[in-house]
């Protein structure tokens, strides 16, 4: 019988909409106690001092690089395989974005070309935790020397590199809670450090600047008088509503995450004989994040070309997707930089023959082993 797996799904019910009763029911629906909570939930599992809750992991990295002052005459380094809004933010500081290329074995920044593309005025590195795997860190900490890194870990919360969590590998960490990550909050970004310098600032910064947050201002000895904005700010404000759903995903995200590594151990026992499928590269000194099981077809020995192999699985009710884009075959980073898909061999391939399949915790194990044999059937 024919399956309908999706891609990914988000695990979400009672608990979740009972949890938003009391933000609805008070009248508290802008950032205020539930964000509090959600931020002091996040903080303490990723052990780090400041977690603050923002729109959107995009949002997170923006604030991230203003509250580290980048701007004009800048280069930030960023991965040329990642989601576009990792370079786009260093688009909306003025900033040069300078691409570096990608392992296709880890789908992460290739640190022998990252030492090639630093100059003096690199003034941040973005290493990304691609698909849940933290970046190669020691690696990466031993080139940057005193350049900032801001962590993408758009999809590694609960990830940990040589048990460390994601979020405090660098200067700032930045998260989503995107409905495809493993927990979510609809829509949603948290920014973690350890400076209480950054911290600071950032909690202005996503709240127009302003000296005091919306529940101080509100519920503080004079809510009538207003606050003081000393810096250009944005809203970036979380609301209680997701921050509410937020407290309830968190404490399910080890679960979820043990689950997802699981399934994940699963696929790499049984396609490990599929001679033109590579099945994601891991190390028990990683906690993965399996955001993500992001597959690469070996198009010379496949049985046909990627997009074929995607059409045939979406044909038996199977979704899959492109790991996600290289950043300089988009059309703005090609036609602004220049650049050829040749110029970063790592992330073409990644580009061309990445696949991720069904991954998440709303499968079942007979979803699970109708994925693997309508694989091993395509030859």
């Amino acid at each position: 019988m024919k399956r309908n797996i999706p891609i990914s799904l988000p695990v979400t019910g009672e608990e979740e909409w009972q949890a938003t009763r009391e933000p609805l029911m008070t009248g508290w629906l802008t950032s205020g106690p539930k964000v509090r909570e959600f931020e002091q939930l996040f903080a303490q599992r990723h052990q780090v001092k400041h977690a603050l809750a923002v729109t959107s992991a995009t949002t997170a990295l923006h604030l991230a690089l203003v509250a580290l002052g980048v701007g004009p005459g800048d280069e930030v380094v960023v991965p040329a395989f990642t989601w576009v809004s990792t370079a786009n933010v260093v688009e909306y500081c003025g900033a040069k974005v300078v691409l570096v290329d990608v392992n296709p074995e880890t789908f992460n920044i290739d640190p022998a070309d990252l030492r090639r593309r630093i100059t003096p005025r690199t003034r941040a590195i973005i290493p990304v935790h691609l698909f849940g795997l933290c970046a190669d860190m020691d690696a990466i900490r031993a080139i940057a020397g005193d350049i900032p890194l801001v962590e993408d870990g758009a999809c590694a919360a609960g990830a940990a590199y040589r048990d460390v969590p994601a979020g405090g590998l660098g200067a700032i960490g930045c998260f989503s809670f995107h409905p495809r990550k493993s927990i979510t909050t609809g829509e949603g970004g948290m920014v973690t450090t350890n400076d209480d310098r950054l911290a600071e600032v950032i909690g202005m910064l996503r709240n127009h600047g302003a000296s005091v947050s919306e529940e101080q201002r509100h519920l503080g000895p004079r809510p009538y008088i207003l606050p003081e904005f000393n810096m250009l700010g944005y809203n970036y404000r979380m609301t209680d509503l997701q921050g509410a759903v937020g407290v309830v995903q968190m404490k399910k995200l080890d679960t979820f995450i043990d689950e997802r590594d699981r399934w994940a151990k699963y696929y790499n026992q049984e396609l490990a004989e599929i001679s033109w499928l590579r099945t994601p590269s891991h190390t028990p000194a990683y906690r993965h994040g399996w955001q993500s099981y992001v597959t690469l077809v070996d198009q010379a020995k496949a049985p046909m070309a990627r997009n074929e192999i995607m059409e045939q699985l979406q044909a038996q009710g199977i979704s899959t997707r492109p790991g996600t884009h290289a950043v300089h075959m988009l059309a703005y980073y090609r036609n602004k930089y220049k650049l050829k898909p040749s110029d970063y061999p790592g992330a073409q391939i990644a580009n061309d023959c990445s696949m991720a399949i069904p991954l998440h915790n709303r499968m079942s194990a007979e979803d699970y082993q109708y994925v693997v044999n309508a694989i091993k059937a395509l030859g």
